[in-house]
């Protein structure tokens, strides 16, 4: 009776340790790279080290952490071709989702995508780019919202996690004329989308990630032959 009453406090515990170190490498607030100690992790949690373990092989299932036996836990570090590979499935689940969106008609996600690009607007004559690549997040999670797709959009959920988006989009726009480049094809997707033309729209949304990838890629810093991402988008 008491190990029932127990089991669900340690997967709470399990669970805040989780969520907890996600949002911390997804905001790149730890380093691509560092070293995670179970003990110092335990500590500062309050817990024992049993459900920062268990916390630890979740994140690595979810891409987010790289545990090697006997060595230590660190937070991945993404080569170019797992960024590359990664943008390439971002590609295909977004395009499908501005397809999906486009049969839906006007559902509520368009009038808060075209508030978005309002705001968007807004950010790019200021030229302030940390509020527009908030708003690109916003965009990209709104327009999975409208596909209406639960699987489409837990496959999106995780593959964003594995990139740590929010760490990238600042190293694609910061190169020269990203952000209004960017702010355009937000525009022409959503009105291909509110035209119904699904076609159009998939291929232009596909067009866009592409671009992104171009000019994340192209902002990154090259480390040998694996070329693997740094700490240049945080």
């Amino acid at each position: 009776m008491n190990r029932g009453k127990s089991a669900p406090k340690t997967g709470s515990m399990q669970s805040r340790v989780i969520a907890d170190m996600r949002r911390r490498i997804i905001k790149g607030e730890i380093e691509p790279g560092s070293p995670l100690s179970e003990f110092a992790l335990a500590e500062e949690f309050g817990v024992s080290r049993t459900p920062v373990r268990e916390a630890l092989k979740q994140l690595q299932t979810e891409g987010l952490v790289e545990i090697r036996p006997r060595v230590g836990t660190f937070v991945t570090t993404p080569s170019r071709r797992e960024i590359t590979e990664l943008f390439e499935m971002k590609e295909l689940l977004e395009g499908a989702a501005a397809r999906l969106l486009a049969r839906r008609g006007r559902v509520t996600e368009i009038d808060l995508l075209e508030r978005n690009l309002r705001e968007a607007d807004e950010a790019t004559e200021r030229d302030d780019r940390e509020r527009y690549a908030e708003l690109v997040q916003e965009f990209h999670d709104l327009l999975i919202a409208g596909a209406d797709n639960s699987k489409l959009e837990a496959h999106y959920r995780m593959l964003m996690n594995q990139l740590a988006y929010s760490r990238l989009v600042h190293t694609s726009l910061s190169r020269p004329g990203r952000v209004l480049q960017s702010d355009r094809e937000h525009h022409v997707v959503l009105e291909l989308i509110v035209e119904k033309d699904g076609d159009s729209a998939e291929q232009v949304m596909r067009e866009h990630v592409r671009a992104s990838r171009r000019a994340l890629l192209a902002g990154l810093p090259i480390a040998g032959s694996d070329e693997v991402f740094g700490t240049q988008g945080s």
